[in-house]
């Protein structure tokens, strides 16, 4: 078996267990080989082939096994802030419960402990805005939601973070 075919075997049998996005750590684990310069060149040969999609920096998808395109944008959120803690608000927590009338396309706006960031990806746009709370002063305002398997803020969190960062406050529904 070739090492391209195993790239693809090893990512089917991941997409079974819900995974689609896959860094380049984990791709190197899942062949058993270490990350070096001929392991970049061989993920980008992999990319000119279109064996896999590259998502955003250092993060890839199979063309033949993509992930769930509902959850897609949230897989690619955790992997890019791993180690810090990171949960939806501002305006897609609030557009998701109806605190504002505005539906968030193609978007996904998070508070993060780590730097802020934002990223263009096929899945849409992934926008991290850094927070400087403690995760134990937001302990009481956020709640996993398995779907996503993210943390989410409360609606009065995610209005406080709107407020906090200045954004556009006339879209509250009052």
């Amino acid at each position: 078996m070739t090492k391209v075919e195993k790239l693809i075997s090893a990512m089917a049998e991941s997409s079974k267990f819900g995974k689609g996005v896959f860094s380049k750590a984990e791709l190197a684990y899942l062949l058993n080989v270490e990350q070096t310069p001929s392991f970049n060149k061989f993920l980008h040969d992999c990319v000119k082939k279109c064996v896999i999609n590259r998502i955003a920096n250092g993060l890839f998808e199979s063309t033949i096994t993509p992930p769930n395109p509902r959850t897609a944008i949230y897989e690619i959120a955790r992997k890019l802030r791993v180690g810090y803690l990171s949960y939806v608000s501002l305006e897609s927590e609030l557009s998701r419960t109806g605190e504002i009338s505005q539906i968030v396309m193609d978007r996904l706006t998070l508070m993060t402990r780590g730097r802020s960031g934002t990223f263009k990806t096929r899945y849409g746009v992934v926008e991290f805005t850094h927070t400087k709370h403690k995760a134990s002063q937001l302990e009481n305002d956020l709640f996993f939601d398995e779907e996503v398997k993210m943390y989410r803020a409360m609606p009065h969190r995610a209005l406080a973070d709107l407020k906090s960062c200045k954004r556009n406050l006339q879209m509250i529904n009052h």
